[in-house]
């Protein structure tokens, strides 16, 4: 039964992506972010975790990239997100989607700027044995 539940969640959680759609993470240093597995399970060798992640005011994910594609939804607080390139790629505020592409090539951070956490539902979908992200140095960005 817990199969089918977390199974049911993440399903839940791609159909809110969906109907919503539109442009997160552990790595280089990570600081004031928490995250909280609420479902995960492997189907035909894709790995699906379903996290909520809380960044703090002033928090940051560190830069990363991830081995298979992010999906997320903003609820509460403004995102601002960077590519390596060190410009905005996006803010994003409740109700917001973020999808975000594999591999490193697509090497971002997630910023906390605002006086409010931040809180996002995020679903992972990854090779199996691939963490949620992979930790990378700063591009050369004036920030970490």
């Amino acid at each position: 039964m817990k199969s089918i539940a977390g199974e049911l969640i993440i399903g839940l959680c791609a159909i809110a992506v969906c109907l919503l759609a539109a442009p997160v993470a552990s790595a280089t240093p990570t600081t004031g972010v928490e995250a909280t597995t609420l479902a995960e399970t492997t189907v035909a060798g894709t790995h699906y975790i379903l996290r909520e992640l809380t960044l703090q005011p002033g928090a940051t994910t560190g830069w990363h990239y991830h081995d298979g594609p992010l999906y997320a939804i903003v609820r509460n607080g403004i995102l601002s997100h960077y590519d390596s390139s060190c410009a905005v790629d996006g803010s994003h505020g409740p109700g917001h989607t973020i999808i975000e592409p594999s591999g490193p090539g697509y090497i971002h951070i997630g910023r906390n700027q605002g006086s409010q956490p931040v809180v996002l539902d995020v679903l992972y979908m990854l090779p199996v044995g691939a963490p949620p992200s992979e930790d990378v140095p700063n591009p050369g960005c004036p920030f970490k």
